[in-house]
Formats: structure tokens, C-alpha cells, sequence
């Protein structure tokens, strides 16, 4: 089975981004061995702090992973600066870091109706400049997130069916 690296883009345990995240694992958990990154745990990228735990556990992590799955909210129409902190550290060498040819799927949450349509289009932008490869598929946009919600996951089938379909092939192509 491949393995997907799942990087939220959101600290908070119950924040959206993290319930479609379970959602999903929870949905390809016999078709994929998932791991999950915390972000949280990394300091400001700063260029001159050498040999950090955290950093060379995800940086580990992305390496490790035959795929990564970003779930993420929209922040002041990008991505959480968290996130952005997180790739950053992974980002370098520039151009030959672990994201070089890594695959990569994108799925943004927003508790509005554009459902992190403009945090999608950045941080597939990001990826490019890491020599990355985003997924091409449908855009999945989750929105009105919380609404969709139930007891710290999400449930809205239709969603989820998307999902699926657009998912699906993403882990066929891993294997």
C-alpha cells in the first residue's frame, strides 16, 4: 500500500481541515498507510538553526511518503502561515529538496462558500516552486465547512463523493 504523508494546514484539533482530514484517512485506510505531520512542533524557519528534531522528523516524513495530502483552510485568502512555515523548512536544498517529483493532492476547507478556492491556487503555486507534483484533478473545495460537520468530522456524503473520485486515482497512481 503507499503511503500518504497527511500535512494539515490547521493547528486547532477540531478545526475543519483536520475533520476532513480524519474523514478521508478514515475513507482509504485499507487502500493507503497514512501519517500524519505536525506542523506545530516546527520553529520559525530560520536558515541559521542547524539539526532540529522536529525538522528532521518531517522533513523524514516527506521523504518517507510515496504521496502527500495537504488538507487545509484558507487564511486571509492564502495558506496558514503555520503551513507555509512547515514547507519552507522542507523546501531546501533549493530545487532538489524532498518535495522534488513528490505527488501531492490539495484539498482546502473554508467555513465560507469559496471553500479556500484562492489558498488552493497559492499553495499549488508553492509546490511548483519546489519542483513538486500537484495532482491534476478537479479542484476540491470544501465549503462551508463546519456545517458539514459532525462530532469532529466531516459527513456530507456528496462531499465526500467527490472526494472519492478525485482521491481515488491520486492513490492508483502511487501504487
Amino acid at each position: 500500500m503507499p503511503k500518504i504523508l497527511i500535512i494539515p494546514g490547521s493547528l486547532r484539533a477540531a478545526s475543519s481541515a483536520r475533520a476532513t482530514a480524519r474523514a478521508i484517512e478514515a475513507r482509504f485506510v485499507d487502500k493507503a498507510d497514512f501519517d500524519v505531520a505536525d506542523i506545530g512542533a516546527l520553529p520559525h524557519y530560520n536558515a541559521d538553526v542547524l539539526n532540529d528534531p522536529a525538522v528532521a522528523r518531517f522533513v523524514e516524513q516527506v521523504g518517507a511518503a510515496d504521496g502527500v495530502l495537504f488538507v487545509t483552510p484558507e487564511y486571509n485568502y492564502s495558506i496558514p502561515g503555520v503551513l507555509k512555515n512547515a514547507i519552507d523548512w522542507a523546501s531546501r536544498p533549493a530545487y532538489a529538496s524532498v518535495f522534488k517529483d513528490k505527488p501531492c493532492f490539495i484539498v482546502t476547507v473554508s467555513g465560507g462558500v469559496t471553500g479556500g478556492v484562492r489558498a488552493q491556487a497559492h499553495l499549488k503555486y508553492v509546490l511548483n516552486g519546489m519542483l513538486a507534483r500537484t495532482h491534476p484533478c478537479k479542484e476540491v473545495l470544501v465549503t462551508q465547512a463546519n456545517d458539514k460537520l459532525t462530532e469532529g468530522v466531516l459527513t456530507d456524503e456528496a462531499v465526500l463523493g467527490f472526494i472519492d473520485t478525485e482521491f481515488t486515482p491520486f492513490i492508483e497512481s502511487l501504487a
